[in-house]
């Protein structure tokens, strides 16, 4: 079994000029440019000060959906029925790392019957051939998936199927064809589609950072991989490619720094590729705190409820520099950890005795990747009640800091800060510089999603980027019906079709040849809908909503 797969190893990421000199061939996969998986040996037992021992970064994160058409009003319509635009994704593709998708779905066929995809990697069957150089996995080409689809049986000769409907939404919404009986009709139904179905997060990986059993999720190895499959694709075809990331996570720093961030970034500056990513759903989600001391003695404490539903999280604490931070926790009986000072690599547990619940403090000076302080906590039996979070800043002077809980269905709707704030709650990679960040608005009140994730990123840049429809839009579902999706993951989608719109009329019809997906967000934000009556950018609707059609009336003027 590769290491890849095997439980008994740790994932853990390392920049390439750090590896170990040590390692077996076999104990690294490369990622990309910049960065490998190191498999680190387990053993049958999770040790949860793991975390400590090595470097909090060297840890994947955890990753969950975004979202669980209006084409007319994001000036769609107008470009493509315009003769001389005419835009419907032509010669470019849609890349899509998500849940699957159901291959056999009409909104994914041409009219003789045969198959939009170019390929489908399933990171989760492990019979089949594996695509080139990644080790795991089974790589479907047209050419299968069109022999399956003249079967009786498509599912005896390709077993991918979409078993959530997620990834079938998004694809459909980016890239569905016209079903005027369903009154349907994605972005731009004439491009190739790209697929990567994730593999679930290794079950140690879970443990390791509290995760419950029945929650989907997934790793960041996964998906940096699958990004490398969306670009390494696009290549082989030499053709454009607009990729949605409707996935996200909350435990971060929030300020665009990290290996997903990093490598999102480093891509969207490199001619032929856009990335479209959502804002997330935490808008509302009552799972951020924010607070700034400005006075003797110069600490703070701060509460958290814990419902009965959660058995086991994760949160962390990030505060802004030059500030340092002890922590004390209190929990609901009254038992104390005392103050927890920082270090660089240490792990504190800690078991309460009037209860079996059980702690564990990484109180981190030098997170490496941002340079800022950490503190992770992570708790397993909590007792249901308030918890009390006690900071103080060893500085004794000023500070702000934040602190986050997971996001998506990680944790129940009944564990909150009692003093949430709704801003700076825009999900990973939602934070980084350069990739077109999506908020979601309902198109038919012109109103934000209380959801949507707002910004701006804690070190202040203007994210999110846009504002997209993404109120019940009507999608694809699993076993060839039609359903809808509401969430910033659909408004994600959308823009993704948007981006291959602009594509095919750089790329494809020659118009700028070398355009990058950085050049389309700023195009993007200057064509974007504006109300008069708001100040842009800000942290709800970014530069405002999408508007194609401004686009291309700017470029004639």
């Amino acid at each position: 079994m590769a290491k890849i797969l095997d439980e008994q190893y740790y994932d853990l990421i390392f920049n390439n000029t750090v590896l170990p000199q040590t390692a077996a061939d076999d104990d690294i996969t490369p990622m990309n440019e910049r960065e490998s998986i190191l498999h680190v040996y387990r053993g049958d037992t999770t040790d949860m000060c793991m975390i400590g021992r090595y470097l909090y970064h060297n840890f994947p994160t955890i990753y969950t959906l975004c979202s669980l058409i209006s084409l007319q009003q994001s000036g769609i319509q107008s470009v493509q029925l315009n003769p001389y635009l005419s835009l419907f994704g032509q010669g470019t593709l849609i890349g899509i790392i998500d849940t699957g998708i159901d291959y056999q779905h009409p909104a994914f066929l041409n009219r003789d019957g045969t198959t939009r995809i170019v390929s489908i990697w399933d990171q989760t069957i492990q019979n089949g051939p594996a695509p080139g150089n990644f080790g795991y996995g089974t790589e479907y080409n047209a050419d299968s998936i069109n022999y399956a689809l003249r079967s009786a049986n498509p599912l005896s000769t390709v077993p991918t199927v979409d078993e959530n409907g997620h990834g079938t939404a998004v694809a459909s919404i980016a890239a569905g064809n016209t079903d005027t009986v369903n009154n349907f009709s994605g972005v731009v139904p004439d491009a190739g589609l790209v697929v990567v179905k994730l593999k679930e997060a290794k079950q140690n990986i879970r443990e390791l950072f509290l995760v419950p059993d029945n929650v989907t999720c997934y790793q960041e190895t996964d998906l940096l991989l699958g990004i490398r499959y969306l670009i390494e694709t696009a290549g082989f075809m030499n053709r454009p490619i607009s990729i949605c990331f409707a996935l996200g996570n909350s435990l971060n720093g929030h300020d665009g720094e990290g290996s997903m961030s990093d490598y999102l970034d480093y891509l969207i500056q490199n001619p032929w590729i856009g990335i479209s990513c959502c804002a997330g759903n935490e808008g509302n989600a009552r799972r951020h705190y924010y607070s700034n001391i400005t006075n003797a003695p110069y600490s703070e404490e701060f509460e958290l409820r814990v419902g009965n539903e959660d058995h086991m999280f994760s949160m962390e604490i990030w505060p802004n520099a030059p500030a340092v931070l002890t922590i004390e926790v209190v929990s609901p009986t009254g038992e104390t950890t005392q103050m927890i000072y920082p270090r660089i690599m240490e792990c504190v547990p800690y078991s309460f005795t009037r209860s079996s619940s059980e702690l564990w403090v990484n109180n981190i000076l030098l997170e490496q990747e941002s340079g800022n302080q950490c503190i992770l906590i992570r708790i397993r039996n909590p007792v249901e009640g308030v918890w009390i979070f006690r900071v103080s800043n060893i500085n004794s002077e000023d500070f702000s800091y934040h602190a986050w809980l997971p996001s998506g269905n990680l944790i129940s709707g009944g564990t909150y800060f009692l003093q949430s704030s709704p801003d700076t709650t825009i999900t990973s990679p939602g934070n980084a510089k350069h990739l077109i960040t999506v908020t979601a608005y309902n198109q038919n009140s012109n109103s934000v999603l209380i959801e949507s994730g707002r910004g701006y990123s804690r070190t202040g840049k203007v994210k999110p980027t846009l504002a997209a429809p993404g109120f019940e839009l009507t999608c694809a579902a699993p076993l060839g019906g039609y359903s809808s999706y509401t969430g910033t993951g659909a408004a994600a989608a959308q823009t993704s079709g948007i981006v291959a719109m602009i594509l095919e009329w750089a790329v494809i019809r020659g118009n700028y040849s070398q355009i990058t997906g950085n050049d389309i967000s700023n195009m993007l934000q200057r064509a974007a809908q504006r109300n008069e009556a708001l100040t842009y950018p800000n942290n709800i609707w970014g530069y405002g909503m999408v508007n194609v059609n401004n686009l291309f009336d700017s470029l004639s003027l």
